[in-house]
């Protein structure tokens, strides 16, 4: 038999693993939560698919669409899921992928080289989990076609017409009996998985439609994503908003031990360190080997080259490996045919083979650079020489608020009413703006449990500020001693030991205005920054005080916003009083209670990361040095924005 024959993309290539009875009884095993992100991570598997055809080498145009019904539509140029008899099962292959879990070519070494998504759980969960979904498949000339009901297929895979292209077309509108909370896309969530989609396989030309909106001129809203130049166009996007200090993207592309490995990276003048990573286009936010050999082929490149420049000889202390790092952003994307993966949420690289291949990527791409770019290499090491210097003034900084915290008998801060409970799980702590607003949360509160931290002013924008000067800020290290929280130790500075954490509920409560939310985006940036794990392991939350109390005679209802006013003044007849909330002092502490603080009546938003690299954009953006993207980011949202006048 010929290798061409054996390596044929066929009915054969299906392999069912096992059943998909359980998918809809326990959805969050397999997407993770039946929430925001559960919802938008269907769509990421369908695409998956057809990125996995553009991997092999087949497909090179996908187009997504939101349609009116918040139903979507996935489209690919690819060969085409095959359509002949699967024998083992005896119905046709789509069938099969369609209602098998485990079931798709990837499992097939011959016909997927490498691929993303849930580790094989593919289309047929995207299946279990819809109401309806259509699958049309173009190939062999014909065009083919099935439709489901909640993963049942309704009937058999049928010709409906001839074609001579190929591809395949994904119908689904998720069940609502699943999804609960929310059967509503956002565009920019999928906006910016499909940009960073095109950035991780270039050339891939991916249009993303909401037939939901339309233009002035009758056109639906879009955005095409394409790049020619891959990591390096994605590190100028993330790095628009920040001074890069070298004259150009560092990068590589090529394969190391048969491993495909490519690697973006610049300098700018930030303090902070910003490395993103991903395998077969996961992005692997807890990091793994891939990142460990970056790190290690980054370091000692830089230092040997550092050491021999002489620049070093007059430093007091040694040079560690945060200070290589400082002011960096890069991007490792590895290729890997069987990925390891393990840590909490399945998303941490663990074959140790990538880590040699990617150190010694990066250490031939360094040394060549440095060796081509004499000025670059100098202002590298200078910045490096400068972030030592500022790690050992924060080391100081650090062990002064070390020493105030819980642990070291420091005591707690002043200012902060504490609650009574000693479960960390059943506390919360809230963050409030002002002395004011303070006095009165703490008046409202329920002390067995809530406690409270009155923040002087507008805290410290950690974006610009040096690390030293984030740990010698008082209400920063108000914040370090109330949680209890160690922080990182000179090896990483950021890295934080959460097993003393007081508090499994950390609410930010501002005032709903302008000022307001500048404050609560200055803490969402430094936790960012200096906490991420908080926010990774679902601590933070923002509080949403109601901005109207509508009162008619004896009748009152609070309302969030413009239209609920209405809708109440309405329902109350119409001529109702309405008091304006402009901050959160104006409330009692029975009205404080009722509305913002009460667990059985409050709203509460749980800040979540669903993409690294843009909430790192984001952040440097609004509170950076740029201003005219600022200005353009407040403007095209400011439709979600309470603006007093």
């Amino acid at each position: 038999m010929s290798e061409e024959v054996k390596k044929q993309y066929s009915a054969d290539s299906i392999q069912a693993l096992e059943g998909m009875e359980h998918v809809r009884m326990r959805p969050s095993m397999y997407i993770g939560d039946v929430g925001v992100r559960g919802l938008h991570h269907l769509v990421y598997e369908v695409v998956d698919n057809s990125i996995d055809e553009a991997l092999a080498g087949h497909c090179d145009t996908i187009s997504v669409a939101i349609n009116e019904d918040n139903s979507v539509t996935v489209e690919d140029n690819g060969r085409g899921i095959p359509v002949d008899l699967h024998k083992k099962e005896g119905v046709s292959a789509l069938e099969v992928v369609m209602t098998k879990i485990g079931a798709g070519g990837k499992f097939d070494k011959d016909s997927y080289k490498v691929s993303g998504g849930l580790h094989g759980v593919g289309v047929s969960c995207v299946n279990a989990l819809s109401d309806h979904l259509k699958a049309t498949v173009y190939r062999d000339g014909k065009i083919w076609e099935q439709e489901y009901e909640r993963g049942k297929a309704i009937y058999p895979v049928k010709s409906v017409g001839e074609t001579d292209k190929t591809g395949t077309v994904v119908v689904f509108k998720p069940d609502a009996t699943i999804f609960q909370q929310t059967l509503e896309y956002s565009y920019d969530t999928l906006a910016s998985r499909m940009r960073e989609l095109a950035y991780l396989n270039k050339g891939i030309r991916i249009t993303l439609t909401d037939k939901r909106s339309t233009k002035e001129d009758g056109s639906f809203e879009g955005e095409e994503f394409h790049s020619e130049e891959g990591l390096k166009e994605f590190i100028k996007f993330l790095d628009g908003n920040r001074e890069m200090i070298i004259t150009d993207v560092i990068s590589i592309e090529g394969e190391k031990n048969d491993i495909p490995v490519e690697v973006a990276m610049v300098y700018n003048s930030s303090f902070s360190e910003n490395l993103h990573s991903y395998v077969n286009n996961i992005n692997t936010h807890e990091g793994g080997t891939h990142l460990a050999g970056f790190r290690r082929g980054l370091t000692s490149t830089l230092k040997k080259y550092a050491d021999n420049s002489g620049m070093l000889d007059k430093l007091k202390f040694e040079i560690s490996g945060d200070d290589f790092r400082e002011g960096l952003t890069a991007i490792v994307s590895v290729k890997v045919a069987e990925p390891q993966f393990e840590g909490q949420t399945k998303t941490k690289l663990g074959n140790r083979e990538v880590s040699a291949a990617v150190s010694q990527a990066v250490s031939e791409m360094l040394t060549n650079y440095l060796e081509e770019h004499p000025d670059d290499a100098k202002t590298i090491v200078q910045k490096v020489i400068l972030a030592a210097q500022a790690r050992h003034a924060a080391k100081k900084a650090r062990e002064m608020v070390q020493r105030k915290t819980v642990m070291s008998g420091g005591g707690l801060p002043g200012k902060l009413s504490d609650c009574s409970e000693q479960d960390p799980e059943k506390c919360e702590i809230f963050l409030v703006e002002g002395d004011s607003a303070g006095g009165t949360a703490k008046q409202g509160r329920d002390r067995n449990f809530q406690a409270i931290l009155p923040l002087r002013g507008k805290i410290l924008n950690v974006e610009k500020a040096m690390q030293h000067k984030v740990f010698e800020n008082e209400e920063i290290r108000n914040v370090f001693t109330a949680f209890g929280v160690t922080i990182g130790t000179e090896e990483d500075s950021k890295a934080l030991n959460l097993e003393k954490l007081r508090y499994h509920k950390v609410v930010i409560m501002c005032d709903a205005d302008v000022d307001g939310s500048h404050i609560a985006t200055l803490i969402l940036t430094f936790f960012f920054r200096y906490m991420r794990e908080l926010i990774e392991n679902g601590f933070v939350y923002i509080a949403t005080p109601p901005l109207y109390l509508v009162k008619k005679g004896a009748k009152k209802e609070y309302a969030w916003d413009d239209k609920q006013r209405d809708e109440i003044n309405e329902k109350f007849g119409g001529s109702a009083g309405v008091q304006r909330y402009k901050g959160l002092g104006e409330m009692n502490a029975e009205q404080l209670w009722d509305t913002t603080m009460n667990p059985e009546f409050r709203t509460l938003r749980r800040v979540t990361i669903d993409s690294g690299s843009e909430a790192d954009r984001i952040f440097s953006m609004l509170m950076g040095d740029d201003v005219p993207p600022r200005r353009e980011f407040i403007e095209k949202n400011a439709v979600y924005a309470n603006i007093d006048a």
